[in-house]
């Protein structure tokens, strides 16, 4: 692997995860215990979708043209739907949203306060069988001046 992946992905990014039906859907994600955490529940289809088939594939990645900075993580393995915890989801959150709660929007500070079975939630956790890292950073050209 050419860079820190643990620290690469402990970055606030936005995870594109595919299922075999097929579908790709951007989302949130959690990097812990060598695993893919991501938020799901009723309202969305990736439950079903891993219920169905639990083969997924992540990717995460990063282009900043300014720096020429360009990396990429690719996941695959099964998915698996787990009991969902307010402890790991704060952490979660807390990643892209920041420490103060109560400047949440208030549907994420549900997730937080209210029972989880009441809303449904659930977490797909998806332990890697693969996963390789790229960082394909080039050199930008220098601006032109005229």
């Amino acid at each position: 692997m050419d860079f820190d992946v643990d620290a690469f992905l402990a970055q606030p990014l936005t995870a594109r995860v595919a299922t075999p039906t097929p579908t790709v859907r951007p989302t949130w994600f959690l990097w812990e215990d060598g695993a893919f955490w991501i938020l799901t529940g009723p309202w969305a289809r990736l439950r079903d979708h891993v219920r169905a088939d639990p083969r997924l594939a992540v990717v995460v990645d990063t282009c900043d043209l300014t720096s020429g900075s360009v990396r990429q993580v690719i996941a695959c393995g099964r998915g698996q739907i787990v009991e969902f915890d307010v402890a790991r989801g704060r952490r979660k959150l807390v990643r892209y949203l920041g420490h103060d709660v109560e400047r949440w929007d208030p549907r994420f500070r549900a997730y937080l306060f209210d029972d989880p079975r009441d809303r449904g939630l659930e977490w797909v956790r998806m332990r890697p069988d693969r996963m390789t890292a790229s960082d394909l950073s080039y050199e930008p050209a220098p601006e032109r001046r005229e």
